[in-house]
This record gives structure tokens, C-alpha cells and sequence, in this order.
């Protein structure tokens, strides 16, 4: 009893000990959640075409309950990120299909956005058909089984025919009705929101001008091209928006300043560069640096009429020249 079995097979490594564990990649030190958490597919959070910022977003939509607020001002308001990327990062998620946006006329007139997160992209599934209840038919009776009769002579009268005995039968059941789904609504089709028609804020200009800064402005608007290829413009567009630039130049802005305050957060489609810069020049256009000279026009100097004596009844009146005064030479020329 007391001797020891050498024999015996040693115990399996685990596969979790420090020792098995690969030297390099990631390494999961794993809690088993029982309450307050999600379950997000590989297929988001592996997915290769969509960016970090829209796999997050979604990750984040999955998690809020129904009925949470998921607007860009909203989600701007919660992370870090500006209205644009996050903008950006719902259209990657419905055109991947894992948002689906539509808007919708609540019976009030007012236009409402519908946002339905899908946790699998896909077409939608049409809804399972109800199954039809059966109707269980009464099973048919079985056969009454009569002893065999032994045959009777000739002298004898054969025996009358048995009575059946009648079988009980349950009646039918009631079919059971199948619940009918309600009418749909047809989803009612908004039109595009329309142009706007308020005239843009005007572009700002130099206070004084200065040939040497507007060239400056025309070199660094036709060199945006090389920084961002959405922002190529043309040598009118250029000639335009020039002034705009040349005041940001005259408020002491590095130009350094000006390609970072036009080229950063692009759109992921810009359709009108022309129009997206006018709008940042004239939106972003920084105050003048304190301590440093207004730049406003000088104010001309008061023009001041001296004052003549008429030569006729020697009274004053002002004017340029010596002279009569208004009553003498009306009635010199009556």
C-alpha cells in the first residue's frame, strides 16, 4: 500500500500556465461577464473595411438600450471626435449594413430620422409565417372482432345476424384561428431637404492692400492640391478666394496656420472644394493678436467751409470762394 506507483502517467500541462503561453501576439486574460454587457459578432470587430472610429461607433450603438439618442450632435457632445468623422463614420456603417437610417412624417407633420441598428448585416428577413394550428380529426373506430361461429347443420337455423354496437365518436374540434398580422403602414417618402436659400456670410478682405501678401494667398490656395487631392482648384477659384486668404495673412497667421485650418477633418467626399474653403476662410478667420494695431481704415479729416462776408449786405455765410451771399444773387438774378 505504501509503495509508490511509478507507472503512473504524469498530469497534462495546462494550457494556461505561464510557461505555455506564446511569447508573443496578445495575450487574453479573460472574465466571464454575468451582467451588463454585449455581444458584438467578429464580423464587426474584425471587420477589414471599416475604420476604428466607425467599428467603436457601432460597438457603442449596440450597447444603448432602445430609444437612446444616437444623433451627431449627441455622439459629438459624448466622444471626442468632431460632428464631421463622426458623420463620416455612420455613413461607413450604412453602407456596410449595420445602420439603417430612413425619415419618417409622424401624423403631427413633424419629419423625424428612424435609426435601426442591425447586429448582423444582411438584408432584413422577412418575418416567420405563423404555423397553421392542426385540427386533430377523430380517430376512426376500430372494428368490433366477432368470435368465429362453428358451422351448424342443415336441420338448424342458422343464427341471426349480430347487432353492432355503436362507438362513441368525440365530435370535431373547433379549428383554431389564426391570428391575422396588422396592416402595415407604407413607409412615407420625404423629399430632400432643398437648397439653402439664406445668401452666404461674405468673404473677408484685406484692410489695406498689399501685392506681395495676396500673391503669398494665391500660392498657398493653388498648392493645397499637393496636401489633400480633394482640394484642387481652379485659377478662377484661386483668384476668388484669395482676399479671404490675404486677411488671415494680415492678422499675423503663420501660413502653416491656414493649411491646417483648411485641410484637416476633410469630408470623405468633397464635391465642392471651392465652396468648402470659402466657407472655412470666412467661418475660422481668427481676431486680430492683442497689443497689435487695429486694422481699421483711418477716418478721413473733417471738412470744415470757412466762413465769407458778402459783398453786397456783408453777411456771413460759408463758402469756398468770396462773394455774394444766396438772398443777393436771387435777387440779382430777378
Amino acid at each position: 500500500m505504501d509503495t509508490q506507483q511509478v507507472n503512473a502517467r504524469p498530469r497534462a500541462a495546462s494550457r494556461k500556465a505561464p510557461e505555455n503561453r506564446p511569447t508573443s501576439g496578445v495575450i487574453h486574460d479573460n472574465t466571464r461577464h454575468s451582467a451588463a454587457f454585449t455581444v458584438v459578432g467578429n464580423h464587426l470587430s474584425q471587420h477589414r473595411a471599416l475604420s476604428l472610429l466607425a467599428i467603436g461607433l457601432a460597438v457603442h450603438i449596440q450597447s444603448l438600450p432602445t430609444g437612446a439618442r444616437i444623433g451627431i450632435k449627441h455622439l459629438a457632445d459624448r466622444f471626442p471626435e468632431s460632428e464631421v468623422r463622426i458623420a463620416a463614420a455612420l455613413r461607413e456603417l450604412e453602407a456596410a449594413g449595420y445602420l439603417r437610417r430612413s425619415r419618417t412624417r409622424l401624423p403631427d407633420g413633424r419629419v423625424v430620422t428612424r435609426t435601426v441598428s442591425c447586429n448582423q448585416p444582411g438584408p432584413r428577413t422577412p418575418g416567420a409565417a405563423v404555423p397553421r394550428s392542426r385540427v386533430r380529426r377523430p380517430a376512426d373506430p376500430a372494428p368490433v372482432r366477432q368470435p368465429p361461429t362453428a358451422p351448424a347443420p342443415s336441420d338448424v337455423s342458422p343464427p341471426a345476424e349480430p347487432v353492432p354496437v355503436p362507438v362513441p365518436t368525440t365530435p370535431p374540434a373547433d379549428p383554431v384561428p389564426v391570428p391575422t398580422p396588422p396592416p402595415v403602414a407604407p413607409p412615407v417618402r420625404v423629399p430632400p431637404p432643398t437648397a439653402r436659400t439664406a445668401p452666404p456670410s461674405p468673404l473677408p478682405h484685406p484692410v489695406r492692400h498689399d501685392a506681395e501678401r495676396e500673391r503669398l494667398a494665391s500660392a498657398l490656395l493653388g498648392d493645397l492640391r499637393r496636401l489633400s487631392p480633394q482640394l484642387a482648384l481652379s485659377e478662377a477659384d484661386v483668384a476668388a478666394l484669395a482676399p479671404g486668404v490675404a486677411a488671415w495673412l494680415e492678422r499675423d497667421a503663420h501660413p502653416d496656420t491656414v493649411r491646417h485650418a483648411l485641410t484637416t477633418d476633410l469630408p470623405a467626399l468633397v464635391k465642392h472644394p471651392a465652396k468648402l474653403l470659402r466657407h472655412r476662410i470666412t467661418a475660422l478667420l481668427p481676431p486680430p493678436l492683442p497689443g497689435t494695431q487695429e486694422l481699421v481704415p483711418p477716418r478721413p479729416a473733417r471738412i470744415v467751409i470757412p466762413m465769407q462776408n458778402c459783398d453786397r449786405c456783408d453777411r456771413a455765410f460759408r463758402s469756398r470762394h468770396p462773394g455774394h451771399c444766396r438772398e443777393c444773387r436771387s435777387e440779382a438774378a430777378a
